[in-house]
């Protein structure tokens, strides 16, 4: 298929050629083409491995350096320098993924050997080897998050009450402000504090699972506290309308 030069209007702002749409289609083929042909040849010549990393890198770099020739010679060093730039992030964003493909695809072909019944039934109690399962993981983590849920809830909703009903002045700014500040608290640095505050008062090394509830509040309450002010503000809203 032969590269095409496709001609834009002359009304337009950046009047002037442009390449076929498909042209970095063809040469991104050709180069990776190129480059599995040349580490093939290279591999049979001295009997070694062939490199499906270095001939994907070569074909890349192959392919960035004609893109961007044949756009400055064509449609001008703007939209070389376009495309010089859109093949790096759409490279790295590439890249970026094959660590995340990587760990999904290893966690499904080992996690499914042990999705039985075995893993929702049993726990980890007593068990050193293999065999177990993960009942201990989930009671703890519902009872966690209703314990989580138990603090956060009333406190956030009286706080909403308070702001919307009665909060004025300095005070209510501050609870406010608090508010905001909570909401971008990071879940290292809560899990942090409610650990320093349980070990300050029952001693270094605590393990209680309360600790964690405690924890997860301080990121709930901020959500609960804005959830339910916006619902109240706009109850309000609604009645005043109807009267």
């Amino acid at each position: 298929m032969a590269l095409t030069v496709r001609p834009v209007r002359a009304g337009s702002a950046l009047a002037g050629n442009r390449l076929a749409r498909n042209t970095p289609w063809i040469v991104l083929a050709a180069a990776l083409v190129a480059s599995f042909a040349l580490f093939g040849l290279l591999a049979l010549a001295s009997g070694g491995e062939f490199s499906v990393v270095g001939a994907v890198l070569i074909g890349a770099i192959a392919y960035l350096v004609v893109i961007t020739v044949m756009s400055a010679s064509v449609e001008g060093r703007r939209q070389a320098t376009d495309r010089l730039v859109t093949g790096l992030v759409a490279g790295a964003f590439l890249l970026a993924m094959v660590p995340l493909i990587s760990v999904s695809i290893t966690v499904v072909s080992n996690g499914l050997a042990r999705f039985d019944a075995e893993f929702f039934n049993s726990s980890m109690r007593n068990v050193t080897g293999e065999g177990g399962g993960a009942l201990h993981a989930m009671v703890g983590t519902l009872l966690i998050t209703l314990a989580a849920t138990i603090i956060s809830v009333p406190l956030g909703l009286m706080t909403s009450i308070y702001l919307v009903e009665y909060g004025r002045g300095r005070l209510a700014k501050t609870i406010t402000f608090l508010v905001d500040v909570m909401t971008g608290i990071p879940s290292i640095v809560a899990g942090l504090f409610a650990y320093a505050l349980f070990a300050v008062f029952l001693g270094p090394g605590v393990r209680m699972g309360i600790v964690g509830a405690v924890a997860l509040s301080v990121l709930m309450i901020p959500v609960v506290v804005r959830s339910s002010e916006e619902m109240l503000r706009g109850g309000f809203r609604g009645l005043a309308q109807r009267r």
